[in-house]
């Protein structure tokens, strides 16, 4: 049979750190105290497991599976600590705490002082000798109970809270501001006033019963595993749903047993910061739940940081001396106490821990202690710091960066003064990272007409690409991560928001409405790129500051890396960026956003439009000088390192105008009428243009095109040969699914190359490879292999084609899909392992079947993330390649998987 229970108290404990996947961090942490000689509480374990035999089977069956052992653990809880549980004259109050295998703040539920009833609260006031305490305590519990397992809490800001309304207007006829200030006799009557309240809303007492109280708490637990905010957690950070929650029921201690009593929470060195400084904030005379709850000023533990709070908040010596001293000042014995412990716990997990600490009438005590939360920059200072004081070596050090967090490193960001008073408005997915305040403009062509715009769209299309570069940041209404919006957005390295489904932006009226309030063009709004929030108005941002530890990280990934990293560039300016970060080459240009700007959309136009094949390499000529330019300032920047260059992939009427009066402006550029411009937009429109006339199907019916692209490719990489730079082209033919097409594009990609040899009396080595998205070619890749000189998994159209899902409607029903478990993330974001995975895989066993020397890689937008990055190693590719901004992420991803699958 499986153990559900684990025990822990006196030194000793049946669990221990190594254990957190089943006693989850809070579990796995209180055992480890123990068995290290940490003073902790004791208590037991419900194991993540019981929660999940909850989650399916229900309380009835899980609870009488467990009943027995539970029993048992409490029983040994009150022989260590002589007390017992539903006691008249000596009750045992225990917590009733969630703890999942990571830390997830505030999502789930605790309840402490459970035990506590009529009869019972009598005899804690004895034993304690401080009536005052012991009514305070059943008030809290009472309130929290209700809270929590009563369904008592309010579930809108509208609604009233009826414990905070009854203690308010006790305080307020008593005339007093603090809780503390009430004596015992008010404090009775609240406890009255609650359970009349209880009555009135649930229509039943207060449970009495304290084995009643307690299985009613530990499904209490279990159930907020599954409330809605600890789902959005789970969705925001990735957390499976299949984890569980461990539950923790461990003996009360008490910090508000009066002034030599305290509670704190404390980090051994900053999270903000990654300074090595101990720090943190406790309250004289309270209980936990008072130091986050914000109803008294929190005091600092130490007194260098209680002297720095008194300086940031203008506070004089001689005030914060006698109101706000410091735990070192207050309790200067227990504070040394509580300095060696933390000292102690960082030596034994090496690693910055975040405490809970209650202090009972001077005697410390430990709740928790686990590996605390820290920023990015605190993440790399602290991995550096801890390997050059020798408590790690190097790759401990790598293996603890989170790589997604190094993006905090890479952008701007709002300094934490403008986040304090800013005013949220939508929420949406954090596209982009970043931050960018500016004046709204809704149409890209007018992104210049304020100094700094935010471009607000219902969706993005290739013909916004000017205006969203020349934007500071990007808002749409529609889109996924991997929507045209996101994935340039991320290219350029601007700060991007998609899909903030609440928002109706109405063109005609140029206005944009959200929560009833409407913003017209050129109202101020800010977005938050890394977070998908959008706020109200102009919010200051500050740079983010890249560290010498960031480069020392960077080192370790090239040491420990197999897997090289290439970028996503369509730019020099990109192409430079990533280059910068350690990009060896490029994976992906997108040739198509060349054609955009200026002169060149004209030319594309013309091309479009013109009625014969001499009409269109008329227009190609024009487009051959703008490609052959881009080409070279994109293989100068990545002198010495192979850069992969798709061929026109979009479908031509992505380059057309679809309104009237662009189109008039169109006909008469080209001297046709409206009606053959209509005519020819009207031909060109496609019922599903993803599955249409796109990819290597452009280049066969019109092998111009990929004429005047290989012109352009290898003219220019002639060029930059001339000038002694290392070139490495390599043409990649897009949305290729049969051999054929491959093949019918080379021989024009080889007859064109060795005209242009000829021509200028020259050669260069060069690489013809396909872009890999449609699943016939992963099911057909050894036939594809013999002729391929490379393949690059096109993952985001890979993703679209196996799943059956549109990349920029599933935001429609995705949110849904992930709530009720039918797929635990978004596919478009980590890469789908048990169905994309396999092709992806197998289309690299089929292909290097025939070709053992076949170069394989990534292009889609999973190159920079972490996890596919692990999957990309584990089956074989030889590089990932990503957005500029990414492009450290995806270092790391490939070091710390080469150094875990090692």
């Amino acid at each position: 049979m499986s153990k559900y229970i684990y025990t822990f108290g006196d030194g000793k404990a049946e669990g221990s750190a190594a254990m957190k996947n089943l006693l989850g961090g809070k579990g796995s942490g209180l055992a480890e105290m123990n068995l290290i000689g940490i003073p902790v509480p004791p208590g037991f374990t419900i194991t993540t497991e019981a929660c999940n035999l909850y989650t399916k089977n229900g309380a009835e069956s899980t609870f009488a599976l467990i009943k027995a052992d539970v029993e048992q653990a409490l029983h040994q809880v009150e022989e260590l600590t002589k007390m017992e549980f539903g006691s008249a004259e000596n009750p045992l109050l225990v917590s009733v705490r969630s703890g999942a295998r990571v830390s997830m703040p505030g999502m789930m539920d605790t309840i402490l002082n459970l035990g506590l009833n009529d009869v019972s609260v009598e005899g804690l006031s004895k034993r304690t000798n401080n009536p005052r305490f012991a009514w305070d305590s059943y008030r809290r519990f009472i309130q929290m109970f209700s809270d929590i397992v009563l369904d008592m809490k309010p579930t809108t800001k509208e609604d009233i809270d009826p414990f905070e309304e009854i203690i308010e207007s006790v305080k307020h006829a008593k005339g007093v501001k603090q809780d503390t200030e009430l004596d015992v006799e008010d404090l009775k009557s609240l406890v009255v006033k609650y359970k009349e309240a209880v009555k009135a809303k649930t229509g039943n007492d207060f449970p009495q019963e304290p084995q009643q109280q307690l299985w009613r708490a530990i499904q209490a637990v279990f159930d907020s595993w599954n409330n809605d905010r600890a789902k959005y957690y789970r969705i925001l950070n990735k957390i499976p749903e299949d984890w569980g929650t461990a539950v923790n029921v461990q003996a009360m201690v008490f910090g508000n047993m009066g002034n030599t009593s305290a509670t704190g929470v404390g980090f051994t060195r900053d999270a903000s910061t990654g300074e090595n400084i101990f720090n943190g904030e406790y309250l004289i005379n309270a209980q936990g739940e008072d130091v986050v709850a914000g109803i008294r000023t929190p005091q600092q533990i130490t007194l260098i940081g209680s002297k720095r709070w008194a300086e940031s908040q203008g506070v004089q010596e001689d005030v914060r001396k006698t109101q706000f001293p410091s735990l070192e000042e207050s309790l200067p014995e227990t504070y040394l106490e509580l300095k060696n412990v933390q000292e102690k716990l960082e030596q034994h997990f090496k690693d910055m821990q975040d405490i809970e600490f209650t202090i009972q009438n001077g005697k410390l005590w430990l709740l928790q202690c686990r590996n605390g939360k820290r920023t990015g920059a605190a993440m790399v200072q602290i991995a550096c710091d801890l390997f050059r004081e020798g408590k790690i070596d190097e790759k401990t050090a790598l293996k603890r960066i989170e790589p997604n967090k190094l993006d905090e490193l890479l952008h701007p960001i709002f300094t934490p003064e403008a986040l304090k008073t800013a005013k949220f408005v939508a929420k949406g997915l954090p596209a982009s990272p970043g931050a960018a305040s500016g004046q709204i403009v809704f149409f890209a062509d007018e992104a210049k007409k304020f100094a700094q715009s935010i471009l607000v769209r219902i969706e993005t299309s290739p013909e916004d690409l000017e205006g969203m570069n020349i934007a500071r940041g990007i808002l749409t209404a529609r889109g996924g991560m991997t929507s045209h919006a996101a994935v340039v957005a991320r290219g350029m390295g601007k700060c991007c928001v998609c899909g903030a489904g609440a928002l109706n932006i109405n063109y005609k009226q140029r206005t944009l409405e959200v929560g009833g309030k409407v913003y017209a063009e050129g109202d101020w709004i800010s977005l938050n790129g890394s977070t998908g929030d959008v706020f109200e108005g102009k919010l200051q941002t500050q740079e983010a500051q890249l560290s010498g530890d960031f480069g020392l990280i960077m080192d370790w990934a090239e040491k420990y890396t197999r897997m090289y990293v290439r970028t996503n560039a369509d730019t020099p300016k990109d192409a430079q960026v990533a280059r910068k970060f350690g990009a060896k080459g490029i994976g992906l240009t997108r040739t198509e956003h060349m054609f955009f700007e200026g002169e060149r959309i004209k030319a594309m136009r013309e091309m479009i439009l013109a009625s014969d094949l001499a009409g269109r390499q008329l227009a190609l000529a024009k487009l051959l000088p703008f490609q052959r330019t881009d080409f070279e300032g994109i293989f100068e920047a990545m002198n010495g390192y192979g850069v992969t260059i798709r061929l026109l992939d979009p479908p031509l009427h992505e380059f057309v105008p679809h309104e009237t009066a662009q189109q008039q402006e169109l006909a008469q550029e080209m001297g046709l009428t409206l009606e053959q411009v209509k005519q020819k937009v009207h031909e060109l429109a496609e019922f599903n243009p993803m599955l249409g006339h796109r990819g290597c199907r452009l280049g066969i019916t019109y092998p111009e095109i990929t004429e005047m692209q290989t012109r352009a490719i290898i003219e220019a990489a002639l060029n930059i040969k001339a000038k002694g730079l290392d070139v490495k082209p390599e043409i990649m033919v897009p949305l290729v699914g049969n051999v054929n097409e491959l093949e019918h594009q080379l021989k024009v990609v080889r007859k064109t190359a060795d005209t242009v040899f000829k021509e200028r009396n020259d050669t260069i080595h060069y690489l013809v490879g396909t872009m890999i998205e449609v699943p016939r070619a992963c099911l057909v890749a050894d036939s594809i292999g013999q002729i391929a000189e490379f393949f690059s998994f096109g993952t985001n159209d890979l993703t679209q084609m196996t799943l059956g899902f549109s990349r920029d409607d599933a935001g429609k029903f995705l949110p849904y899909y992930i709530n009720n478990g039918i797929l635990k993330v978004d596919p478009f974001q980590v890469l789908d392992r048990q169905g994309v995975g396999k092709m992806v895989e197998l289309a690299v066993k089929n292909g290097k079947s025939t070709n053992p020397n076949l170069k394989v890689g990534i292009c889609g937008e999973h190159g920079g993330e972490p996890s596919s990055v692990e999957f990309f190693h584990i089956v074989g590719l030889d590089y990932v390649s990503c957005s500029p901004f990414r492009v450290p992420i995806a270092r790391v991803a490939a070091a710390i998987a080469n150094l875990t699958h090692a």
